[in-house]
């Protein structure tokens, strides 16, 4: 049993679908992004955009939410979290509730669920809105609110109003952080937003006090080692900091992110970390555990409280 608790809606597009809907669309298909070559976020973001450009309806978006499922349950996932940020979506399917429908129909009567992301690039405000708009959804399906993008762009303090929203609901709260800011970005999610997981977050490993903070809190990391090499934010899949984490007895979660751009399914994650990372069969049973330990499933089963946020 595992779970997959980082996977982006339209970055989890099977190609072959892509390939359809595009030629229907007479959309040219995004170029792969070339190995053993460090490319800039913005051509990462291009590819995406491109991608997300040949969905145009309802059905459209609950297919690729229903076969990212499938494609997670034929790896031996018992639960999948697919993350949305419904803005760009939202002028051709008639509004943003719209398009959070769609994808709760795509996941719905599977072992699913939703998350609805807004950008860091976006204002406060605009945040607050996704956020109550997930609040919204809290009882059907809607399980958590992110973050997302280049964290670069926005200031941790000012989504705290967004996280509370959220927060008040009984969502969880799990910003993507410290992938290109330092260790201390990830520290202010968690004190300043109260996350219950960090997506990506490796630069926290470099920070023996950071690392300390989301073991005694119990921070899950959401760790997608294919998507590190690409944008240069690991030399190599060798130098994917999982050892710091689970040595300082961090818990992580293993996720695909966007496996249409980046390649790698969830085997392929935890392959990963047995073939370049030196995991034994016992570590990986251990990293699936935590991964269904850190999902909404169970955050719900135990009907945690949300962790607490620091206003200060």
């Amino acid at each position: 049993m595992r779970a997959n608790l980082h996977l982006h809606l339209t970055g989890s597009m099977r190609l072959a679908t892509l390939a359809q809907l595009a030629d229907r669309e007479r959309l040219p298909l995004p170029e792969p992004l070339a190995p053993n070559v460090i490319h800039p976020w913005e051509a990462f973001q291009q590819r995406y955009d491109l991608a997300r450009s040949v969905l145009r309806s309802h059905e459209d978006v609950a297919r690729v939410a229903a076969e990212a499922v499938e494609d997670d349950a034929r790896c031996g996932a018992t639960w999948t979290e697919i993350q949305v940020d419904p803005t760009s979506l939202a002028p051709l399917l008639g509004g943003l509730e719209a398009v959070v429908e769609a994808v709760l129909a795509g996941v719905r009567g599977k072992q699913a669920s939703v998350i609805v992301a807004s950008s860091w690039a976006r204002p406060p405000a605009h945040a607050e809105m996704l956020a109550a708009l997930a609040a919204r959804y809290a009882d059907q399906g809607v399980t958590g609110f992110g973050l997302s993008f280049d964290e670069r762009l926005g200031r941790v303090a000012d989504f705290a109003p967004a996280a509370a929203i959220a927060s008040r609901a009984g969502l969880m709260i799990v910003p993507h952080a410290g992938f290109y800011e330092p260790a201390w970005h990830v520290a202010e999610c968690v004190r300043l937003l109260g996350a219950h997981r960090i997506g990506h977050g490796i630069t926290a490993a470099d920070d023996p006090a950071v690392l300390e903070l989301l073991a005694e809190r119990g921070v899950t990391i959401e760790l997608c080692p294919t998507s590190y090499p690409p944008l240069g934010v690991a030399a190599s899949l060798a130098q994917v900091p999982l050892r710091a984490f689970m040595s300082a007895g961090v818990p992580v979660a293993l996720g695909t992110d966007d496996p249409l751009l980046f390649g790698g399914s969830l085997d392929d994650q935890y392959a990963i970390a047995r073939d370049h990372l030196g995991c034994t069969e016992e570590e990986l049973a251990l990293l699936a555990r935590q991964s269904i330990s850190a999902s909404a499933a169970n955050h719900l089963s135990q009907g945690q409280t949300s962790a607490t946020v620091q206003t200060g």
